[in-house]
């Protein structure tokens, strides 16, 4: 593969709290925090991904310092979070040139495998722009009126990160006028027009928000 990997590591740019005193990408398990054990999956793959990091002004610092005072990541990009996602990713392209392909990830999704990173990287740069998805399990039912009605969970996915595109694509998408539609990169591609395929995901690719998933994040470290 001849494009140069990026990936923009998108950390909670609110500075989301789970019943801590510290932003959640920064609570440790097993010794480091949960944005470093993201980010070491992606400086596993050979060779290694340079890292853009989207931090809130009010918690570079902290970030850092970390980095100079455990000799972590030496070498990488840190620009400003934005008022939403959307605005931090298109901060964060702006570090990045045409020709590359570009894994925007969340900073509390640490379980992706260097396996699972390379096939993504590989089928974003045949095909444009690629998501992992991965089908429900439980029972699922809509909200109608006060009461619920049962739905088909068949025709429902739930999406994860990385998804990953070719710059020149994201680019391009996220030249347009922010909507509140945009819950993640896939939607603002499709909304330019960009075909998006699915792939399969990881059923243990967990996005730590909750408490009981911090445990069940330790538990898996």
């Amino acid at each position: 593969m001849d494009r140069k990997r990026y990936a923009v590591i998108v950390a909670a740019g609110s500075g989301a709290r789970m019943n801590s005193k510290i932003p959640k990408q920064f609570i440790e398990i097993a010794g480091k925090p949960i944005l470093r054990h993201t980010i070491e999956r992606f400086l596993a793959m050979s060779p290694a991904v340079e890292i853009i990091v989207v931090l809130s002004d009010e918690y570079k610092d902290y970030w850092k310092n970390y980095c100079r005072r455990t000799a972590f990541l030496e070498r990488y990009t840190l620009p400003t979070g934005g008022f939403t996602r959307f605005h931090s990713v298109k901060n964060a392209l702006e570090y990045v040139p045409d020709g590359a392909l570009v894994a925007v990830h969340d900073g509390v999704r640490p379980f992706v495998t260097t396996e699972f990173l390379e096939g993504l990287f590989e089928e974003a740069d045949r095909c444009g722009a690629v998501a992992p998805v991965v089908p429900l399990v439980e029972s699922i039912r809509e909200i109608a009126g006060d009461g619920t009605v049962p739905a088909d969970r068949s025709r429902f996915v739930a999406v994860q990160t990385p998804q990953v595109f070719r710059s020149e694509i994201l680019r391009k998408a996220y030249g347009q006028s922010y909507d509140t539609s945009f819950t993640d990169d896939l939607t603002v591609v499709q909304k330019a027009g960009f075909p998006v395929k699915t792939v399969e995901g990881l059923r243990y690719n967990i996005k730590i928000t909750t408490p009981d998933d911090l445990r069940i994040a330790e538990a898996l470290l």
